[in-house]
């Protein structure tokens, strides 16, 4: 592009500049400058020093560690079970509030479900706590009240990782609609008109005009998905963990962080971090040609 062309662009677009340049500082401060530090991965970090380099020796200590295989294999099992159960629920309720016709009983359900994404993991991890807890939380009484025994959800090694994936859909599921919403009400109306005069259904509507009108977003949602497979929630597993769960629920998240941080191991930290940041990359770019292959629709 011609360097003239390109400033009279900006000039011209300046304040919509404006309004990205804070945007563009986050990324920068928190995202591209602290990469520079992930070289400690192929050093020995000293505090005082010069920090030597060691090649791929972190590495080779991280993959030979048990403990390391276990914290990879509950990262991909939480973050699968997450992304199977929770990705399409956000769809149906996007759908579910497109057949609402009044518009006020509409805005106060949505206002109740968004309400959630709004609470800290250390709000939720207290609710969910208290309603689980053994015997006096409210699940735990309904479950007696019928005849029941009480159960243990927080240290159940059975259910821990199913309250991780509740608590992420009930603390998630109504922000994520959102972007289905807007899908949905960009449909044109005329198409919906035309089908009612061809005798179509409700149902036959959103199956053969919603669905293929919102399935470019849909695709580009999963795919973006797939970037952060291996974040399977810091936040939420550090303050709903405990040591009677720790070896269904520790991910590499908290892994880094219990080696990198309160044991001061930054270098085999840091590895275990770029390690899952590779991965993301990879299952991003591998889930983006798999879609593009079989429809045609990807982020690029």
């Amino acid at each position: 592009m011609n360097s003239g062309l390109l400033r009279k662009k900006i000039k011209r677009d300046r304040a919509l500049y404006l309004m990205l340049l804070p945007v563009l500082i986050y990324y920068i401060v928190w995202h591209y400058i602290p990469m520079w530090g992930a070289r400690i991965a192929f050093q020995d970090f000293k505090y005082i020093g010069t920090n030597e380099w060691v090649g791929f020796k972190h590495f080779k200590m991280l993959f030979s560690s048990p403990v390391f295989l276990r914290v990879f294999l509950n990262t991909i099992t939480i973050s699968a079970m997450k992304i199977g159960f929770f990705f399409p629920l956000p769809i149906i309720l996007a759908f579910l509030f497109n057949e609402i016709r009044s518009s006020g009983y509409r805005k106060i359900i949505q206002s109740v479900i968004y309400l959630p994404h709004f609470l800290s993991w250390v709000v939720i991890a207290g609710i969910f706590i208290s309603l689980l807890s053994s015997p006096l939380g409210v699940v735990n009484q309904i479950i007696t009240f019928f005849g029941g025994e009480p159960v243990s959800f927080m240290t159940s090694t059975r259910h821990i990782r199913w309250i991780f994936v509740v608590s992420e859909t009930w603390r998630s599921i109504g922000w994520d609609s959102i972007l289905y919403i807007a899908a949905i009400n960009g449909i044109a109306p005329e198409l919906y008109d035309a089908a009612t005069v061809d005798g179509a259904n409700r149902l036959q509507q959103a199956r053969h005009i919603t669905l293929p009108s919102i399935l470019p977003t849909i695709i580009t949602v999963f795919i973006l998905n797939m970037g952060f497979f291996m974040n399977a929630g810091f936040d939420q597993v550090f303050n709903m963990m405990n040591d009677a769960v720790i070896n269904k629920v520790d991910i590499i998240d908290t892994y880094v962080y219990r080696v990198g941080l309160t044991k001061g191991n930054f270098s085999l930290g840091t590895a275990a971090g770029l390690f899952k940041g590779v991965i993301g990359i990879f299952l991003i770019l591998g889930t983006d040609r798999l879609s593009r292959k079989t429809s045609g629709e990807g982020v690029w």
